[in-house]
């Protein structure tokens, strides 16, 4: 095809809706990860709650992002994309700018009746809400709003945009927090704003795809009727419950690891800014990734991606740190001409969210592509809808275990790295049940 033709396809081929919806979720995302990447430090550094609490509060705040889509797609189908869309915009505005407002003078009395425990989690499950309709309004809005013979393209450009915001929330985050010295709570404030501007964003710009375009809505009962359809498949439901083995380990960058970190490697490292490491390599090495990995069977492929993603820790377990490196790194900044001083804890962390992040790209597309093939024929969006309940399981076991490893190897042994081995052994044990479900389960039905 003459690059012409392709240039008129694209224009001809997406509803103005799919460019509104889409530069809208850069910044939802933006918002996610900036507050995402300070928050288990603003929980510990500034309200001084405990490893166990704060874990808690992480993986309850992750449990209800990443559940609550799986029926928020029902109800943004019921009300409309737009006005769902501004539903959220405006709830987590609200709730990042109350995060954000936490050490106010008019919160005082607020703190005082509630207890800093119950007021954050009350607090942290408005913004949590936001994430469960903006999903599926962007997700959906793509499939209704793309061609078919464009559909491919909308799809990729959708997931890079996520990725982009993925790197630039923890850069602002950074930038704000620590560069500028505004503190975190301003991070949660400039998240408010960015998602507020896309409520008006929205309001403005936003309009709803043709009707022909739209499919037919099913009812919130008809929803639920399906939730049990869905968990009645024993085979899909075990391989939900294993695979939510690896978002316990992948969920340790935002939890445990930015803790250890600051606590006992270096009190000054740049966490937030660190951080973006995990989402730049998804954008720089995916199709690298999937080229490579595209003639290994869908459960090899994945089993392959957990096991890099758990080896990924014992970096931090044998050597959470090395000043010799980072002396290099910024000798080579000087070579160019530029003064940066490099926190002894950035490469070794920098290395490990790397190859944490090589593991994701090498299951993430086949993961997708095995649950749609569990999927009975016309059921494949009903059960690609429950591809989120391991991110949601997971984050919220990661919570949990990377608070007691905290408090149990740091505070009581006083010999945090052990952490990461245990970290490490869960990845392996979930890598070898996968594969055990490979030669038990899979076989067995072929």
């Amino acid at each position: 095809m003459a690059l012409a033709e392709r240039l008129a396809d694209i224009r001809a081929g997406f509803h103005p809706s799919f460019w509104v919806a889409n530069f809208t979720e850069l910044f939802e995302r933006l918002a996610y990860y900036g507050t995402t990447a300070v928050l288990a430090i603003y929980l510990s550094e500034q309200l001084h709650f405990s490893s166990e609490l704060t874990g808690w509060l992480m993986g309850t705040f992750g449990f209800v992002v990443w559940f609550l889509p799986v029926l928020g797609g029902t109800l943004a189908d019921r009300f409309g994309f737009r006005r769902a869309l501004l539903f959220a915009y405006l709830v987590m505005s609200i709730g990042y700018f109350l995060l954000g407002s936490l050490s106010a003078p008019w919160m005082t009395s607020l703190r005082a009746a509630l207890g800093d425990k119950w007021l954050v989690l009350a607090i942290l499950m408005i913004p949590a809400l936001g994430p469960a309709v903006v999903k599926p309004c962007v997700a959906g809005t793509t499939a209704r709003a793309c061609s078919e013979n464009v559909r491919s393209m909308g799809y990729s450009f959708y997931y890079t945009l996520v990725n982009v915001g993925g790197t630039l929330g923890p850069i602002m985050a950074w930038l704000v927090g620590e560069k500028l010295g505004w503190g975190n709570e301003n991070v949660f404030r400039v998240c408010s704003a960015s998602v507020f501007l896309m409520f008006w964003f929205t309001l403005f710009f936003f309009h709803e795809t043709p009707a022909e375009s739209r499919p037919q809505v099913a009812s919130i009962a008809a929803a639920l009727r399906n939730m049990i359809t869905v968990l009645a498949d024993f085979r899909f439901v075990l391989f939900l419950l294993i695979f939510s083995g690896y978002w316990v380990i992948f969920w340790q960058q935002y939890i445990g690891a930015p803790l250890f970190v600051r606590r006992y490697v270096s009190p000054t490292a740049p966490v937030a800014l660190l951080l973006s490491t995990d989402a730049a390599t998804v954008i720089c090495f995916q199709i690298l990734m999937s080229y490579l990995t595209r003639r290994i069977p869908a459960i090899p492929a994945i089993s392959l991606g957990i096991l890099i993603s758990s080896l990924s820790w014992i970096i931090l377990a044998v050597h959470p740190a090395s000043p010799a490196l980072a002396g290099a790194v910024s000798s080579l900044f000087a070579v160019f001409g530029s003064h940066v001083s490099i926190d002894p804890a950035a490469p070794m962390f920098v290395l490990t969210m790397f190859f944490l992040a090589l593991g994701e790209i090498t299951q993430s597309p086949r993961y997708y592509e095995y649950v749609s093939r569990l999927a009975p024929p016309g059921r494949e969006g009903l059960f690609m809808g429950y591809a989120f309940l391991p991110i949601a399981i997971g984050y919220f076991l990661a919570g949990v275990l990377g608070g007691g490893l905290l408090h149990q190897f740091g505070e009581v042994q006083h010999q945090p790295q052990r952490m990461w081995w245990v970290v490490c052994a869960v990845g392996l044990a979930t890598t070898m049940i996968m594969v055990l479900y490979d030669r038990v389960v899979v076989k067995s039905k072929s």
